[in-house]
């Protein structure tokens, strides 16, 4: 499905399960449903995720032919891939695991690397293409070793990232294939906001090859996970362009919000499904002077939110994108409309991508079936992207 002529809209594959490529396969099966309601016959870009099981398999010459030769049957397209879970990701506890491996292993490089050469194999001529990765590490776990082991520690990410830049220069030069890679800061990550995303932009230019840093490294700019950070998109978005820095790819998800001012208690009560063992789901309370307390995990904050100076809860558990309410609990959906309302002005990437992971362990009353739910997403970001058009097409009669 095309937005002509800005860009690409598709949803991430991580919300199917499947770690190895036969699964992954067989979960395309969705892919499939979703494109036959949305797209009236027209070709479908996929988002695909790959485990490094996955994608060693897929690596293989026969099953990427194999592959190849799917997509042009059903008349799909790979422009975008998702490489920050690099094992595991459904019906396991993930928590702070999904970092692993970090960006200071071997193991991460080469799985960055090989999913830029499935990539590279995939990508139609004419499009970008780009590969989400993790921010770097988990803050805390840095937090735990002293300062010149993290020091060390982090100057082995930089140069690791530099190898990647470099790759993908490697292969520009020889393809013209324009790949670049999408970091992703989230809470707690060792970037999570955009100021440490732009203190590692600059170390990047410093130690790297300026026109390749430009050209191969982008931010994957997640709306949920800048919103439970109480950064407003236009904030985040100004913030980029003025800096030079390419945004790879708009992650479009919503997070939970609360306000505390009425019933907190109430709040506390629905708040208390969504504390759940598979994923982290890092909270921010706002207290009534503006500053922003942080907790690891949504069952911290619950404990203490009893507080009257707290005044606003967020939390990255991702919700459906087209509700704004849930009773007494709202999405931060909104921060999607402005992020969209922007883009409309101004297109800012050509990869747009809604990414709702939670479908299997949200409260039951919020499930639906996946491909109805899935359709219901890009059917809402495509209202949204009209109604906010500078232009909108008259209704025909």
């Amino acid at each position: 499905m095309h937005l002509p002529p800005h860009g690409h809209l598709t949803y991430c594959t991580n919300i199917h399960p499947g770690e190895t490529w036969t699964e992954v396969k067989e979960s395309l099966r969705h892919v499939l449903a979703v494109k036959e309601k949305l797209t009236g016959g027209k070709a479908f870009g996929i988002g695909l995720r790959l485990s490094a099981v996955a994608a060693r398999q897929l690596s293989e010459p026969t099953a990427l032919a194999d592959f190849k030769h799917w997509l042009a049957n059903h008349d799909c397209y790979v422009f975008t891939m998702n490489g920050f879970p690099y094992g595991g990701f459904h019906g396991e506890a993930v928590k702070d695991q999904v970092h692993t491996p970090d960006w200071s292993t071997r193991a991460r490089v080469d799985y960055t690397k090989q999913l830029f050469d499935i990539l590279a194999e995939l990508l139609p001529e004419g499009m970008d293409g780009g590969v989400s990765t993790s921010p770097l590490s988990y803050k805390p776990w840095l937090a735990n070793l002293g300062g010149g082991a993290q020091e060390q520690r982090t100057s082995q990410m930089d140069s690791h990232v530099l190898e990647v830049i470099d790759h993908l220069a490697a292969i520009y030069a020889h393809t013209g294939k324009d790949l670049h890679l999408d970091i992703e800061p989230e809470p707690d990550g060792l970037l999570e906001n955009s100021t440490e995303f732009l203190d590692f932009y600059d170390r990047m230019l410093a130690n790297g090859n300026e026109n390749q840093v430009r050209r191969h490294l982008a931010i994957c700019y997640d709306v949920c996970h800048f919103a439970v950070g109480y950064e407003a998109p236009a904030d985040v978005l100004n913030k980029l362009q003025n800096a030079g820095i390419r945004i790879g790819r708009l992650q479009i998800s919503a997070a939970l919000k609360a306000d505390l001012t009425d019933d907190r208690q109430a709040v506390h009560d629905s708040l208390l499904p969504y504390d759940e063992p598979t994923y982290l789901h890092q909270a921010a309370l706002r207290r009534s002077d503006g500053s922003v307390d942080q907790f690891p995990d949504l069952a911290p904050a619950l404990e203490v939110m009893a507080d009257p100076e707290y005044r606003e809860l967020r939390t990255h558990f991702h919700v459906p994108i087209y509700a704004d309410r849930y009773g007494v609990l709202e999405s931060t959906n909104d921060a999607i409309r402005d992020s969209l309302r922007i883009w409309n002005a101004a297109p800012y990437t050509p990869h747009l991508e809604v990414e709702t992971y939670t479908w299997d362990v949200l409260p039951d009353h919020q499930r639906l079936s996946l491909t109805d739910s899935i359709v219901r997403e890009l059917q809402w970001v495509m209202d949204q992207l009209s109604k906010s058009a500078p232009n909108p097409r008259p209704k025909s009669a």
